[in-house]
């Protein structure tokens, strides 16, 4: 069992790898296609759409068939569009496959998330999701860094062999370590959709935008923040997201301790209001050399304690149907990727500084943790309402 939830946390490296690794090497990228940095810009949204569109749609496709088998074709198209990517020649080939190799990222990380659970020990579902969980950190702390450098000093398309090479050791280490499973969901093919009916679902959907999107608006602008705020050498940038990477590691599994000790929504809470305080702690401490180092490291571990408990809250709200929930939230995980960048951007644009990020993402946690609360409100009034049918 131990294996087979290394190979699920092997795919995460991989898929890690491949989302974060573009943006060190954009630059690199830019060039070969002879084309501005914003405009290759397109490639990471590309891929962002790709996961929000690809994630539903391929798990109620795929959700009659094994699990095992289910996994192990989604990391085989993962593995061939990857390294398809290294041979592109143009922005248009470059663009569709970005777009073609992101579809399989949401369901792998949905149906895997949905196995890890039940791979694990009774009352462990929580660390059995984070170790999976752990590739994507993993994939931070090393595999982003390492891509980054040897793309920067060969060429761009080094990184995507990499990619490649980790999708083949995914595909192996499912086929020979992951038991035999059953079908990923066992209700009709219409009846899966009725989970949308469910308030709760939504409410975690868009909390998972908003406080993600959170985390995403300090990331997208911590280069500038190292080296404009900072003023550190842009060399120091490279040891800042290595420090936020292993920041990263470690909450991790920090969130999956919250989310057995307390129920996953009260670890959201807990997570959501550290993020918030740290994000604009941040925004007086930046300027310093050693604390924003510090900092860097400290709300990488708090904002990604924020996994595991929301993808088990997801999970628990999509009784049924644990498999389409999962992979909605790898949707919103991107559409929070996309947003949380974008309003940052916004105060950045008016001359308000680098540091305005950081309100926007706290601003963003604040509003995570209203609708956390606002979840548990909504138990208790159809907790009510169950006890007042009965009597």
């Amino acid at each position: 069992m131990n294996k087979a939830l290394l190979s699920l946390a092997i795919g995460g490296f991989g898929i890690g790898l491949t989302e974060f690794v573009i943006m060190g090497i954009l630059p690199e990228v830019a060039e070969a296609f002879n084309i501005s940095i914003p405009v290759a810009g397109h490639f990471i949204s590309a891929y962002a759409l790709g996961v929000v569109l690809g994630a539903p749609v391929l798990t109620v496709i795929a959700s009659k068939w094994p699990a095992h088998k289910v996994l192990f074709v989604l990391m085989l198209w993962f593995t061939i569009f990857n390294t398809l990517s290294a041979f592109a020649t143009s922005y248009t080939s470059f663009i569709v496959l970005r777009f073609l190799a992101a579809l399989p990222h949401g369901a792998f990380f949905g149906i895997g998330a949905v196995v890890a659970g039940k791979l694990s020990r009774q009352g462990k579902e929580a660390q059995g999701i984070a170790i999976m969980f752990s590739g994507l950190t993993f994939a931070n702390l090393l595999g982003v860094p390492l891509g980054t450098f040897l793309g920067k000093h060969f060429s761009w398309s080094v990184s995507f062999y990499m990619v490649g090479i980790v999708g083949v050791l995914t595909v192996l280490s499912i086929k020979y370590w992951m038991p035999q499973l059953k079908q990923s969901s066992e209700v009709k093919f219409i009846e899966e959709f009725k989970i949308f009916k469910r308030l709760e679902l939504w409410l975690i959907i868009l909390l998972t935008t908003i406080g993600t999107g959170g985390f995403f608006a300090w990331y997208s602008y911590i280069a500038p923040l190292i080296t404009d705020v900072a003023d550190h050498a842009p060399e120091m940038v490279s040891i800042a997201m290595i420090l936020a990477g292993l920041g990263m590691v470690i909450g991790n599994f920090l969130g999956a301790k919250l989310a057995e000790k307390f129920s996953p929504i009260y670890a959201i809470i807990i997570t959501l209001v550290c993020m918030a305080i740290c994000l604009a702690l941040n925004t007086f401490l930046a300027s310093d050399k050693i604390l924003v180092l510090v900092m860097t490291f400290i709300i990488g571990m708090v904002t990604f304690s924020l996994s595991t408990p929301i993808q088990v809250a997801i999970i628990n709200a999509s009784k049924g149907s644990e498999t389409l929930g999962s992979s909605l939230n790898q949707s919103a995980f991107n559409i929070g990727n996309a947003s949380g960048a974008y309003f940052a951007g916004i105060p950045i644009a008016m001359g308000y500084g680098y540091t305005s990020a950081d309100w926007v993402g706290a601003i963003m946690a604040g509003t995570g943790v209203l609708i956390a609360i606002g979840i548990i409100l909504l138990r208790k009034q159809q907790k009510r309402r169950m006890i007042s049918k009965t009597l």
